[in-house]
């Protein structure tokens, strides 16, 4: 049986409070078909108080490879061979990102995403919140599949983790005495509650902290001006979908590509704001507007900065149908020196979970001339086949 070793690992002391089980591995199968397994991935998360897909997402994320979980049969797989020492090492670095809190490093946490979608480390021992990387993949996972609360029970009818200290120490629900507190708590944890609530009040300046800023130097502006006077000129031609409407001054769309060019340096909690107060957050043309006016040149650096809107923008296939139009029309009429790296525009989506595999093999694989013409169209698509092919592969070696 793997024994316990200190949750931070840089620590020391043989009396640490806080402990994890050893992060254990087993390489399976061979070939294309090679697979590495965590068996106690799920004792390792309860014991950081985290669901055990978010360890695992990660681990996906930095190594570049595909992940597959089965909670119900306690399954969580890397695809391709990994030893235990990078697989622990890799959870150091997971625990310092998303479990430790940022002020005093004590992994007693929990997440928790605030109305703005910003996800914060809630400490239970110093009361402070700290925002996590929002521009890390597994910040957009996390979104998508957020933690659930204490004490309800997930799919598989398990209870949701204790705290890092809990469980693994025998100590759940205990103060640092050993001593059981009470339900309403000290006046020490309601202070704490409220400094906690008054972090809240301060998560949109965080958000321009974290990054969520574009390229203002003069070409890109310059770059990104050419791009949209083009761009909106054509939008018309996209044509399709119930909420299509006669390109004029008035139309939402073309007030919202004017805005995004008149406001190059605009951040993506702006843009979004912007949508909103069009009305159109929900429509799929708008998300299409964005994908064809929001970028530069510098496609693959930006698109990490305004990935939050359109994981909360795309949200059904006709969605994604429309950013991937988007981004057709703004390579392949815009800027057809960026074809080349469409595989790359491809991969960014896909890992961030703003497009599905089933959507962007089709696409891919079908030439239309719904947003471009049929040449321009092939084009992309051809030059898409390195994902398309990555795509198959990873889906073959998973079988």
């Amino acid at each position: 049986m793997a024994g316990f070793v200190n949750i931070r690992r840089d620590v020391d002391d043989k009396f640490y409070r806080y402990r994890m089980p050893v992060l254990l591995t087993k390489i399976e199968g061979k070939g294309n078909g090679i697979k590495t397994v965590v068996p106690n991935m799920s004792d390792v998360a309860r014991a950081l108080s985290r669901p055990p897909t978010y360890p695992t997402k990660f681990f996906g994320s930095e190594l570049g490879a595909q992940t597959s979980v089965d909670e119900k049969n306690d399954r969580y797989i890397v695809n391709g061979a990994h030893d235990a020492t990078r697989l622990r090492e890799l959870l150091d670095a997971f625990i310092d990102k998303f479990v430790l809190c940022g002020s005093c490093k004590n992994p007693e946490t929990d997440l928790i995403i605030t109305k703005t979608e910003l996800i914060v480390r809630d400490c239970k021992a110093c009361g402070e919140r700290t925002s996590v990387d929002m521009r890390h993949r597994l910040s957009t996972y996390i979104l998508k599949n957020p933690p659930k609360k204490k004490g309800k029970k997930n799919k598989g009818g398990h209870a949701e983790a204790p705290s890092p200290s809990a469980e693994v120490n025998g100590n759940a629900g205990a103060g640092e005495n050993g001593e059981a507190e009470g339900e309403g708590g000290s006046d020490d944890e309601m202070t704490r509650r409220i400094k906690a609530e008054a972090s809240d009040l301060h998560t949109e300046s965080q958000l321009v902290v974290e990054g969520w800023s574009a390229d203002t130097s003069p070409d890109a502006v310059k770059a990104r001006v050419a791009a949209v006077s083009a761009g909106i000129a054509g939008l018309g031609l996209a044509g399709g979908g119930d909420d299509d409407s006669e390109e004029d001054a008035d139309s939402p769309y073309t007030q919202l590509g004017n805005w995004v060019k008149e406001n190059p340096g605009a951040s993506a909690v702006e843009v979004f704001k912007k949508v909103q107060e069009l009305s159109i957050e929900k429509k799929h043309k708008a998300v299409q507007v964005l994908a064809q006016t929001l970028f530069t040149g510098e496609i693959i650096t930006e698109i990490p900065i305004y990935l939050p809107i359109f994981q909360k923008m795309v949200t059904s296939e006709k969605h994604q149908k429309s950013l991937l139009g988007g981004i057709e029309r703004f390579a392949g009429l815009e800027h057809p020196e960026l074809i080349a790296v469409i595989p790359k525009i491809l991969m960014e989506l896909y890992q961030a979970d703003v497009v599905e595999e089933d959507v962007v093999t089709f696409w891919g694989t079908h030439v239309s001339k719904k947003f471009v013409d049929k040449e321009t169209s092939k084009k992309v698509r051809k030059a898409s086949e390195p994902f398309l092919k990555w795509l198959a592969e990873a889906e073959d070696d998973e079988e």
